[in-house]
């Protein structure tokens, strides 16, 4: 009979969550992989600022300035800072990541994202600074 290692159970009693645990440069170059090209900053921000034939941009809740916080354009609600630097809770669980983007592009562009499209916009959010 064979036993089990005991870091192995301690990752079994690990909550999901901090299994799915990520940093925001890890799913840039995630995307980038998945896109064969770099993620581009300037093309980030555009994205982010410009309506892509729909009614809204990014910016339309999150702020062209999105160190600071936002509110929904329907609801009201408000929505935390994009940025890393100003909210460090923020693209730290790839699933999270992936399920606000499905979302949120579906409002902003009227359907998914690219792997660049999304690699470009969190360069760009990851750039920014205090």
């Amino acid at each position: 009979m064979s036993h089990t290692p005991s870091w192995a159970l301690a990752l079994l009693l690990l909550p999901a969550t901090l299994l799915a645990q990520t940093t925001p440069a890890e799913q840039i170059a995630g995307y980038a992989a998945q896109s064969g090209q770099a993620a581009q900053v300037a093309q980030g921000q555009q994205f982010f600022t410009t309506k892509h034939g729909k009614d809204w941009s990014c910016s339309s809740c999150h702020t062209a300035k999105p160190t600071v916080e936002g509110k929904h354009a329907t609801t009201g609600k408000v929505i935390a800072p994009m940025a890393p630097a100003f909210n460090p809770q923020r693209f730290t669980d790839a699933a999270k990541t992936e399920k606000w983007f499905r979302r949120n592009c579906n409002d902003v562009v009227g359907r998914e994202c690219s792997p660049a499209e999304k690699a470009d916009v969190l360069s760009w959010l990851a750039s920014l600074k205090s």
